[in-house]
């Protein structure tokens, strides 16, 4: 007899539909947060070879995945299985095995350069943000160094080795990055790995291509060099660094007093040193003198290291940059080593966790994607109460992120829920501003003391432990 009810479906046909839903689902929540900065086209799966079948550990499941995992406190594989299984549990499937092997694979598949074009978007849809009240709107990049560790595994001392000074075997692979901000965002534009033989200045080079006419670069003495200063002037990039290796040029050896303790002044060209990074033939193509402005900073507040110091730019105009905003400008360049800090330390990307230099490489940029997407966040939701972005904490926007994560994550959850818990996490970004304090001195030093451990002078399996704390070597076995 012909009827026109719906055949029952199979238990296996309910569960192909389960967990079809839960391969969709199960980690793009956290990327519906985030889509609108990162291109979806760049998610898509290959059309052949790695990354082409429709998984569970697909290509966009694999990279939210990645991205949740280096927001997550824990930072550990097993931290997405555990998310993946408790999904599972909510929608009544099938519980996956608690093994990292299939997620761990599915990471190595990621294309390196399929995340350096969405690191670069990032930094694209936040310099789209207009700059103003800064340096009569110009951008300004700051610029700095810093190292990282990772596990010690052959392969990466190969690449990054450990200091020269550590046995093998009792110490780390160490890396030096160098990297490009912007003061106004804290937006991440651009960086250069390497290991810690690598000066910055190098490093530095290999980013200049990100730059733009009209830039301001703003940097230590670490940065203060003829040939770098004169290359960027020449790109119409000026910069802003603190005076080193040359001795500060009195008023009477000056060509003009622009103001009190701001000079106008000439560099001539240093004589070529063999020992440089460029030829002989680069050197010579130099201007022979550069046309610079000193200024001499006098610290107002009590308790800092250095008293005094020298700004060297190629900010000629006194009128348009007068020397107590570059002085004030100078002072931000602290940024920078927050800037460092919210990604080293609140995002833990201080010691890395992968084995391989790959997955290394593949590690810091995922880092970096999380990282210009938090930022982008944090300036909308400024925008929204009228703030400025540098005062919006990012340790309390990551906070926030990860506690509003899980309700994101509801299996089932409407377009307007969603958009009400993205303007009360908005809310919770920004309602505890962080107070500005101008001249406070933070010395960086600890109170509280570490564990007495004997320190590691041989590989671990030829170290015998000593039962007394109070000694301080260990005998080999």
């Amino acid at each position: 007899m012909l009827t026109l009810r719906r055949k029952p479906r199979s238990a296996q046909q309910k569960l192909v539909e389960e967990m079809t839903l839960l391969k969709q689902k199960s980690f793009k929540q956290i990327g519906e947060v985030f889509e609108k900065f990162i291109p979806h086209s760049l998610l898509k799966p290959e059309r052949n070879g790695a990354m082409s079948r429709r998984r569970l550990f697909s290509k966009e499941n694999t990279f939210w995945a990645f991205f949740s995992q280096v927001l997550d406190a824990d930072g550990g594989c097993k931290e997405v299985i555990r998310k993946l299984q408790s999904y599972a549990s909510i929608k009544g499937v099938k519980v996956p095995s608690s093994s990292t092997a299939a997620y761990c694979a599915a990471r190595k598949k990621l294309d390196e350069q399929m995340l350096s074009d969405i690191l670069a978007h990032t930094a694209d849809r936040l310099e789209e943000m207009p700059e103003t009240g800064l340096m009569n709107n110009r951008r300004v990049i700051v610029v700095d160094g810093t190292g990282i560790s990772m596990p010690d595994t052959s392969a990466n001392q190969e690449v990054w080795p450990q200091s020269s000074t550590q046995k093998l075997g009792c110490g780390f692979p160490m890396a030096r990055i160098c990297a490009c901000f912007s003061l106004k965002s804290g937006a991440l534009f651009s960086y250069a790995l390497g290991n810690k033989k690598n000066h910055e200045l190098p490093l530095f080079r290999q980013q200049w291509n990100t730059l733009k006419r009209g830039d301001i670069i703003l940097g230590d003495k670490g940065f203060c060099s003829y040939f770098d200063t004169a290359n960027l002037k020449e790109q119409g990039v000026d910069s802003v660094v603190t005076l080193a290796r040359r001795a500060p040029v009195s008023a009477a050896s000056s060509l003009k007093r622009l103001g009190p303790d701001d000079l106008l002044i000439t560099w001539q060209r240093p004589v070529y040193n063999t020992n440089l990074s460029y030829s002989i033939e680069v050197w010579a193509k130099l201007p022979e003198e550069l046309l610079l402005r000193q200024i001499k900073v006098t610290m107002q507040y009590p308790g800092f290291r250095t008293q005094k110091f020298y700004i060297v730019t190629t900010l000629l105009d006194a009128v348009q940059y007068p020397a107590e905003k570059l002085a004030e400008l100078y002072f931000k360049r602290w940024d920078v080593e927050l800037f460092f800090r919210d990604i080293k330390t609140t995002m833990g990307m201080d010691i890395l966790r992968c084995k391989t230099p790959a997955m290394i490489r593949k590690e810091i940029l995922m880092h970096f994607i999380a990282y210009n997407c938090i930022r982008r966040l944090m300036c909308e939701a400024a925008q929204e109460v009228d703030l400025k972005a540098r005062v919006v904490s990012f340790k309390g926007s990551v906070q926030a992120l990860r506690n509003w994560e899980p309700h994101l994550n509801q299996a089932k959850i409407s377009r307007a829920e969603r958009f009400r818990l993205i303007n009360d996490l908005y809310e919770a970004m920004t309602n505890t501003p962080i107070t500005q304090r101008p001249g406070r001195s933070e010395p960086r030093c600890l109170k509280r003391r570490k564990k007495n451990y004997q320190l590691m002078t041989l590989p671990r399996h030829e170290m015998k432990e000593i039962q007394h704390r109070n000694r301080y070597h260990a005998e080999a076995a």
